[in-house]
């Protein structure tokens, strides 16, 4: 915020163009929630004298709604853009009747009803796999998204996918069949969140212009480690509540992968080395393990070359990322939403740092602009010194 001591602004856009004065007016509070793991969603709650916003045509369902936020006089930032979905009215006793109107994202559409079909390009007797990013841009498109995916993730993902390649070269159809992507009675949403976990992407709307809410991002957190915004204790983070925890807590994940070629099984193991903040890879001939020890997991199903790289990080990554979690609030800052990095500065060695936010709150009423969040300490901020993300020691005064 380059001006704190303004008042905070919104702007609204309904059906297309700015809502009227006095429905702006209205208005006693607008929320903002935004997250990875749902639609984001926009609640405004109206003062409804003489019933005058009952059944406007402005708010009525299905219809455009666009938010952006921040100080005057400085460019306020365009957080949502998505459909009305819902209104709730009271009609009280005594007192103003009120009617509050929701909305969600595009997203909200892809979790109606289920789906149940394969992705793949027949050939022969065989069915070819599509590519992750194929199948996921196919999904997209039939909800009128557009897909991005950003460099890094698209590379993940065809590293992972790499072993295609290798299947192809020893001509096993069935190891190609057993990689085509099936769609389990899930809706799109759910759906895609899978994928989405076993290539290491978070899946976000884009509600930025020109194509505010039709932008379907499958973004890689590795793809973005700078700090969005610094908030220190005691000044700008008005509070803070950090969750560290080794309960469930997984160490390694081991694979029993098959090759048909050499008839040959081999063991592979993905862990993390705290310590030294390292992803450890070992591979290793082997039968099918029979034990593990604590905090170390065993697929005990059989894996090939293309479904155990996908298989191990779709399971190892989130429990990885999920160690060391928090939430906390600040004066409004509309630069605080999902996939943005937050450095958090005076809360020691262990709890400072560098945070991905996975999910924002945006609130608007009469105590002012406030914003809460949630976050995640990942482990690809490991690779960055301590300093550096502002984790210094507390010095005590004398």
């Amino acid at each position: 915020m380059s001006n704190p001591r303004y008042a905070p602004e919104l702007s609204l856009r309904l059906g297309g163009g700015p809502a009227p004065a006095e429905l702006r007016a209205s208005l006693s509070s607008v929320r903002l929630e935004s997250s990875f793991g749902a639609a984001d969603r926009v609640e405004l709650a109206l003062v409804n004298e003489r019933l005058r916003w009952l059944d406007h045509p402005l708010l009525a369902l299905d219809g455009e709604l666009a938010l952006a936020l921040g100080y005057a006089p400085d460019p306020l930032e365009q957080l949502f853009v998505g459909e009305i979905v819902g209104q709730a009215a009271a009609f009280p006793s005594g007192g103003v009747p009120t009617l509050t109107v929701s909305a969600q994202d595009r997203r909200a559409r892809m979790q109606k009803g289920t789906k149940k079909r394969t992705f793949g390009i027949p050939a022969g007797a065989t069915i070819v796999p599509i590519p992750d990013m194929g199948v996921a841009a196919l999904v997209a498109g039939e909800n009128l998204l557009a897909p991005e995916f950003d460099p890094v993730g698209a590379a993940l993902s065809l590293i992972l996918g790499g072993a295609e390649a290798i299947a192809s070269l020893e001509g096993a159809p069935t190891v190609k069949q057993q990689a085509v992507r099936t769609q389990k009675r899930e809706s799109d949403f759910d759906f895609l969140g899978r994928i989405c976990t076993e290539n290491g992407w978070d899946m976000l709307i884009d509600h930025s212009d020109p194509l505010g809410g039709h932008k379907l991002r499958f973004f890689s957190p590795l793809s973005h480690l700078a700090p969005d915004v610094e908030l220190a204790w005691g000044r700008s983070l008005l509070e803070f509540a950090p969750r560290l925890t080794k309960v469930g807590q997984i160490v390694s994940i081991t694979a029993y992968v098959w090759i048909a070629r050499i008839k040959q099984g081999f063991a592979v193991t993905l862990g993390f080395d705290w310590d030294r903040m390292q992803l450890t890879l070992d591979v290793a001939p082997a039968a099918m393990p029979a034990t593990s020890d604590a905090g170390d997991v065993v697929i005990e199903r059989p894996l090939n070359p293309l479904t155990a790289p996908r298989e191990i990080v779709g399971r190892l990554l989130p429990k990885l990322n999920n160690r060391l979690t928090g939430s906390g609030a600040c004066v409004g800052d509309a630069r605080l939403r999902p996939g943005a990095v937050v450095k958090l500065e005076g809360l020691g060695v262990q709890f400072s740092g560098l945070y991905r936010v996975t999910a924002a709150t945006h609130t608007i009423d009469e105590g002012g602009y406030r914003t809460s969040f949630q976050v995640r300490k990942e482990i690809w901020f490991g690779s960055i010194p301590l300093a550096d993300q502002g984790a210094v020691p507390i010095r005590l005064g004398a």
